[in-house]
């Protein structure tokens, strides 16, 4: 099974996102890395970028009623995120991708850019293992499969 090296991000459902936003950008000082409008929500770097995450999601409302309340990721090497689908099928666990479908490959989140692979825990929480890539983010991108990105990488050479 894929080692999980350290805990990456943590994210919270919150009541109003702009509120929260500036709770945690003004008050504790972290930096906002991404905001999104559908789903809305804000990602912010704890400490150096690409080292921990904390991820805030507008809970409830018409707009949002799957805004994740119970989401962790654990940080993992870039092979080991690669080879996790196959690893979690062989335990009996479904890979998930970002919008929560089956699928036998990592996507990639281009805002960051890292590599990840969804599951769910027997309680349903959802889970990800994810890794930081050596490219040069590309947000214009959105959410990609790994095959996707590398072909636009090679793309790009």
């Amino acid at each position: 099974m894929v080692r999980a090296e350290n805990l990456f991000e943590a994210h919270l459902a919150v009541a109003d996102l702009d509120a929260s936003i500036a709770f945690y950008r003004d008050v504790l000082g972290l930096e906002l890395a991404h905001r999104t409008t559908e789903p809305r929500a804000a990602f912010f770097w704890i400490g150096a970028h690409g080292r921990a995450m904390l991820g805030l999601w507008a809970a409830g409302g018409a707009s949002q009623p799957n805004a994740p309340t119970s989401h962790i990721a654990f940080s993992a090497a870039i092979d080991d995120v690669l080879t996790a689908p196959h690893e979690l099928r062989s335990a009996g666990i479904t890979p998930l991708d970002f919008n929560g479908h089956p699928t036998d490959a990592p996507v990639v989140l281009g805002w960051m850019p890292a590599v990840s692979i969804y599951f769910r825990d027997p309680d349903g929480h959802l889970l990800e293992y994810v890794a930081m890539l050596p490219d040069l983010p590309r947000p214009e991108w959105g959410v990609v499969s790994w095959y996707a990105w590398q072909v636009r990488q090679r793309g790009r050479a």
